[in-house]
């Protein structure tokens, strides 16, 4: 048994564990962005969300901020019209696998059906194919090196925990206003949806998000979207 438990313990370091500390510490997942001191780029992860993503995008449209969205490719599914309103206003659309599920219980083959269903579904409603990729919670397998052939793997730098209510909008906001430096690459979260999140949580993340944004414009900074990279063929 104790054979068996290191064996396994030596597999998985090498399919998931090495991998994914890689790519967060020297991979070419952009963490930072190599821009202007002072401007920040917001992500969101896991929408849409039919109450929290229209209501984040009223936000955003109020203080004209394009973002990144990273969309789980059911839930685009459901809710095209939320994938249709991002594009037209501007935002970048990129996918979080087509179901939440973190590729380091997946096999290569699965991670490449998620990867093509949640794409498919996209460019099926705005007719573009998308060329960023989060995966779910940041955790890659070995053999998701060949997807920076297909796409721009996107990470973070500042991550706040805003998937939990405990705390409120100030727990999310100290935490933003703490971490904040230029080139910051801020994840998000517009949905309650996901295992190990609270229903309401993205109330207390808008609320926070608004406060952030009015207190950094005025502090200099400019909110700016992840490189435009687009997919034709």
């Amino acid at each position: 048994m104790g054979d068996l438990f290191y064996y396994l313990l030596v597999l998985l370091c090498i399919y998931t564990i090495i991998p994914t500390i890689f790519i967060r510490l020297f991979g070419p997942g952009a963490n930072h962005m190599r821009s202007a001191a002072h401007s920040i780029a917001l992500t969101f992860d896991d929408g849409p969300d039919p109450t929290y993503t229209p209501q984040l995008l009223d936000l955003l449209k109020l203080y004209d901020i394009k973002a990144t969205f990273f969309v789980v490719g059911i839930h685009a599914q459901q809710h095209p019209e939320l994938i249709r309103r991002m594009h037209r206003e501007g935002h970048l659309i990129g996918v979080h696998n087509y179901i939440h599920h973190a590729n380091a219980f997946m096999t290569p083959g699965k991670v490449r059906r998620q990867l093509d269903h949640a794409v498919n579904v996209v460019e099926s409603i705005i007719g573009v194919k998308p060329c960023y990729y989060r995966p779910p919670w940041g955790i890659i397998n070995l053999f998701d090196f060949w997807l920076f052939k297909r796409f721009r793997i996107i990470l973070w730098s500042i991550i706040v925990g805003d998937w939990r209510s405990a705390g409120g909008k100030q727990k999310i906001k100290r935490r933003l206003m703490r971490k904040l430096r230029g080139g910051s690459v801020i994840v998000l979260h517009d949905s309650g949806q996901t295992l190990g999140a609270n229903k309401d949580a993205p109330v207390y993340m808008l609320e926070a998000l608004r406060e952030f944004i009015t207190e950094t414009l005025a502090k200099g900074y400019t909110f700016v979207p992840s490189t435009i990279c687009i997919r034709t063929g």
